[in-house]
């Protein structure tokens, strides 16, 4: 009797073990669903509308191909669409790279002092606001055409919003928590490191996430100047070959593609920002 009592009590326990868990993945498989399916329905509603009406207006392919003449196309130039993908998806990621390294680098610099904040923040705007085809036949000039320079495009995209998160991140910090730090006679360098750094570790993120987009438009406009042809072209090269040649269809797909790209590198960034902040930050905090 003894024996039955265990292990029905051990069944109970168990079960009620189990029974959370099953209601936790019920819970994630419906929020999946709630989050998922309503765009998932809008985009084939939308393609299947657009196919309809370009098939009963009779326009041309050259003018607005159809979901199927896209698909189409893709098929035809995926060796090619392929290899400048990748081309891009390369210069993409190191300009992205280079922002996010120099862009806190030099945060955590100005942020060091109000004074050097003051010397050299007016003209990181400055040279955000100047366009980019105006300097990138600068950079070609300096640097040559091809994958040097389209990274360095690439990476002065990306660098301000990284620095400008970054520096707003760093000065948001709670004064009163400055106060305490100094008054056990923290450095200035522990309180950056160990206080304002993780502080503004949210507003880097979200720098992130604005800079990892605009890596890649940087990386198509750098292709558009400074590209090279041949299988080391990228997206941007591929979309001026297309133009020119009046390949509707691809130029769609090549954009798209594009499109798919920033998606995915937004979606990495948001996964790493759910991975650091979701254990402390409301931004990220599961809402139950």
């Amino acid at each position: 009797m003894a024996r039955q009592i265990v292990g029905t009590g051990r069944m109970a326990v168990s079960k009620e073990k189990t029974i959370p868990i099953m209601t936790k993945w019920k819970v994630a498989q419906k929020d999946i669903v709630k989050k998922v399916l309503p765009p998932v329905l809008a985009l084939v509603v939308f393609v299947i509308v657009w196919e309809v009406l370009v098939r009963a207006l009779g326009i041309a392919h050259y003018i607005l191909p159809k979901p199927t003449d896209i698909y189409g196309a893709t098929i035809d130039n995926w060796s090619n669409l392929f290899m400048a993908l990748r081309t891009t998806v390369i210069e993409s990621v190191i300009g992205f790279i280079f922002s996010v390294i120099i862009g806190i680098g030099v945060a955590v610099f100005m942020a060091s002092s109000k004074w050097i904040e003051r010397s050299f923040y007016p003209y990181a705007i400055i040279l955000q606001t100047i366009p980019v085809v105006a300097i990138a036949p600068i950079i070609v000039i300096w640097f040559g055409s091809g994958m040097n320079a389209i990274i360095i495009i690439a990476f002065t995209i990306g660098f301000f919003p990284m620095l400008s998160n970054t520096l707003i991140g760093l000065n948001a910090t709670d004064h009163k928590l400055k106060d305490l730090f100094q008054l056990y006679n923290a450095s200035k360098w522990q309180i950056m490191w160990k206080l304002r750094f993780p502080a503004a570790l949210p507003f880097i993120i979200a720098g992130m996430k604005i800079s990892c987009t605009l890596a890649v438009v940087g990386a198509i406009v750098g292709e558009y100047i400074a590209g090279v042809g041949g299988g080391a072209g990228g997206i941007g090269y591929a979309i001026t070959v297309a133009a020119s040649r009046l390949q509707t269809p691809y130029l769609f797909a090549l954009g798209l593609s594009a499109a798919l790209l920033g998606i995915v590198f937004f979606l990495v960034v948001s996964f790493l920002s759910r991975k650091l902040l979701s254990s402390w930050h409301e931004s990220e905090l599961e809402s139950e």
